[in-house]
């Protein structure tokens, strides 16, 4: 499979939290596979899964585990370049959520993000798909719902708390630094990664909106996307399938049909698509299902039953079929050869 790429961009304020820590930064990018001057270019595009393995490597030296949550606290919306100043300066916070799903790929290619409403609920998923099955995206992950969570408070007031803040991943030792950032509502080992907060608070309206900024960027972003298409640089179907399909999985909604829907598509036009980029729906949510088997059977100690829902599985028993057709042995076996390396 083809590298997933993020911004450099996505490594602001990476510097300052290492030297907080005295970490040695050339050494960590180094053994990342990466260049020092991602640090300085934030328009250069780095693999996802390079990025992902910089901030657990960091992390872990530090023996921090809320390193990428640290990275977030320093975030401002102008590092998101046109992006930014397009959500910065739209009329409701509605608006400016759906500019950040419309532009997404932009800033993060592995970055899947989506709004459900119900019941005057509104919930933000949010994962990662960085395109390498054993790649770890917990410091990512908690980066990413970290700078969404600095968008909403920048519309609903710094002291604004949501309903929930959900992880798949397992609660920290220190939880000193999730509590300071999200307040006493954040869980651990749930279904899906995102933030719960009441439907009325995306209407909120904001006052310092300012039409003819919102104009600008508008015209920033037209351009950066014509020099795309021009360039041949034009996001294939599949990136935008593999988000979606990715925010799906759980509870058994990962459908051609409601993928298309999400997408905007009608579902002959989404096959046609992908035919011509030489792939199938079914061929992405395998993929997508190795990727997360091997995330959660190898890499973690959640139950199988719910790594079976994580996956789209209605029962148990299919999950195991899947898995033995797959890597050739139970989920269990897969998960006891894993023990020695972890």
């Amino acid at each position: 499979m083809s590298s997933t790429f993020v911004r450099g961009a996505s490594l602001t304020h990476f510097a300052e939290v290492a030297q907080h820590f005295g970490l040695d930064l050339r050494r960590l990018l180094a053994d990342a596979g990466l260049h020092a001057r991602v640090l300085q270019e934030p328009e250069l595009q780095v693999p996802a899964d390079r990025v992902s393995e910089l901030l657990e490597r960091a992390a872990q030296q530090s023996s921090c585990e809320s390193f990428g949550l640290r990275m977030a606290e320093l975030r401002q919306l102008g590092t998101m370049g046109p992006v930014g100043l397009l959500i910065r300066d739209q009329p409701t916070l509605r608006d400016s959520l759906n500019v950040l799903m419309r532009y997404q790929r932009l800033l993060n290619g592995a970055m899947s993000l989506v709004m459900e409403e119900a019941a005057g609920v509104v919930v933000i998923r949010e994962e990662l798909a960085v395109g390498q099955a054993r790649a770890r995206t917990r410091q990512s992950i908690e980066l990413v719902t970290g700078i969404t969570l600095r968008l909403l408070r920048q519309f609903l007031g710094a002291d604004w708390q949501p309903r929930r803040v959900c992880f798949t991943h397992a609660a920290p030792r220190d939880l000193s630094t999730h509590l300071r950032v999200f307040g006493p509502c954040v869980e651990f080992d749930h279904d899906f990664n995102g933030i719960v907060c009441a439907r009325g608070e995306l209407d909120t309206r904001n006052p310092t909106a300012d039409p003819a900024m919102a104009r600008y960027a508008q015209q920033l972003l037209d351009a950066q996307l014509s020099e795309r298409q021009q360039q041949g640089r034009q996001a294939p179907v599949l990136d935008d399938v593999r988000r979606t399909a990715l925010l799906l999985l759980p509870g058994g909604r990962c459908t051609i049909e409601t993928v298309a829907e999400h997408l905007g598509l009608v579902c002959r036009t989404l096959q046609r698509r992908l035919a011509e980029e030489g792939t199938s729906f079914s061929d992405i949510v395998t993929q997508l299902r190795v990727e997360l088997a091997e995330r959660h059977v190898s890499g973690s100690d959640r139950p199988l039953t719910e790594v079976s829902a994580l996956l789209g599985f209605s029962a148990p028993s299919g999950f195991s079929r899947w898995y033995v057709g797959q890597f050739g042995c139970s989920p269990s076996q897969g998960r006891a050869a894993a023990r020695p390396r972890r």
